[in-house]
């Protein structure tokens, strides 16, 4: 077994643990980063695509976005639809300035992958039999097998990056954590196609069939999701019914949506979930592998990158100062912030969704709180302000 050591080991190469890996790179801190996926499948997994502006500021500061100020597209409002009309959302006008820039997570991994291998520092993917161990000690453990060869990676902390499925939260003892979830009635039937954005901004669309939401990867590249059943077979769902079924939805007096190939589709499960604590000894939970929201508040991404900071900040603060304040504080901190994105995300998922059962009293109070929105401006900041993102 080869015997290693390092500072912080990180779990998952994802947008949490390459960007904590990042920070404390940039903090002079040594990290190794693992992961069980190849980097293909990696730099290639679809995800989000809306940044909050600190996060877009973040990545910026943190020496990997000079690919996202080129690329990524700025926007400065959304547009509700709901009863054949749209209403546009001044998310800037509304919450001081701040905007939103769509760039896709993938772009976000692939310009932290070549950060991290143009450091040369230490970023293992296709790493097996990943196991967890002495967490109260000073020393915690990282077990794994790469390439063949047993290795035991000594730490001084383990970041948990790993998403909801990884090994590092299920390695807390049982009964330490309490878990809070709900699982949603719709999915959504999401696909990439390659043609241009028919809007400029996005629109989330309120429609007697279902949800639906225009969206966009790139000047080239459009996103658009349908509510549909969680367990959808897309096999029933051809492309022609697809774009029938998004002409409808998102159809408008005056405006049409363009359609092109389909590059990708696929269904995915909305749930909510947050366990607390966020730490146990001296193991530390960000992003995916301490809560989940549903896609319609656009926040999964953020929340992994506000843990992240929060973490680096902390781990910074310790190394130089010996003051573990800030890690004790790490789980509280993290959740304030957490809590309000769950519900922002459960209260856009609960208003833009056809209820269950298709209850007309649950219709009247979606539509009575749209109608709310775009009537009134205290109401319309309160949404810009959560979706542009809240401060820290």
């Amino acid at each position: 077994m080869r015997q290693e050591r390092t500072q912080v080991g990180i779990v998952g190469a994802g947008p949490a643990g390459l960007t904590l890996a990042r920070l404390l790179e940039l903090g002079g801190i040594d990290t190794v980063v693992l992961e069980d996926r190849s980097r293909e499948y990696v730099e290639h997994r679809i995800r989000a695509g809306v940044l909050e502006q600190r996060t877009a500021d973040l990545l910026v500061e943190a020496g990997v976005g000079e690919r996202l100020q080129r690329e990524g597209i700025v926007h400065h409002g959304i547009e509700l639809q709901f009863d054949g009309e749209r209403h546009r959302i001044p998310l800037s006008e509304l919450a001081d300035g701040r905007s939103i820039v769509i760039y896709g997570q993938t772009e976000v991994v692939k310009d932290l992958i070549a950060a991290r291998l143009g450091s040369g520092l230490p970023l293992l993917f296709e790493v097996d039999d990943v196991g967890i161990h002495e967490l109260e000690s000073s020393e915690p453990q990282i077990r794994f097998r790469h390439e063949g060869d047993q290795h035991e990676l000594t730490c001084d902390v383990v970041a948990g990056c790993d998403g909801f499925h990884g090994v590092c939260r299920p390695s807390i003892p049982d009964g330490l954590l309490s878990s809070f979830s709900r699982e949603y009635p719709y999915g959504w039937l999401g696909i990439l196609a390659e043609v241009a954005p028919s809007n400029d901004e996005l629109v989330y669309a309120h429609h007697p069939n279902g949800f639906a939401l225009s969206s966009l990867r790139s000047p080239q590249l459009s996103r658009l999701y349908l509510q549909c059943a969680p367990e959808e077979d897309l096999d029933e769902w051809p492309d022609d019914r697809i774009w029938a079924e998004l002409q409808k939805r998102l159809g408008v007096a005056g405006w049409t949506l363009a359609e092109g190939p389909v590059l990708e589709k696929g269904v995915t499960g909305m749930r909510s979930f947050v366990v607390e604590p966020m730490q146990f000894g001296r193991l530390f939970l960000a992003g995916d592998a301490a809560h989940i929201v549903p896609p319609t508040g656009a926040k999964g991404l953020n929340l992994a990158i506000a843990d992240v900071r929060l973490l680096a900040e902390a781990l910074v603060g310790w190394y130089r100062t010996g003051n573990a304040e800030l890690l004790r504080a790490y789980s509280a901190n993290c959740l304030n912030r957490v809590w309000r994105a769950e519900h922002f995300s459960w209260w856009m998922t609960s208003m833009l969704h056809r209820p269950p059962g298709d209850d007309p009293f649950d219709l009247k109070l979606q539509l009575s709180q749209l109608r709310y929105l775009v009537t009134s401006k205290a109401a319309a900041a309160s949404l810009a302000e959560n979706y542009v993102g809240l401060e820290l």
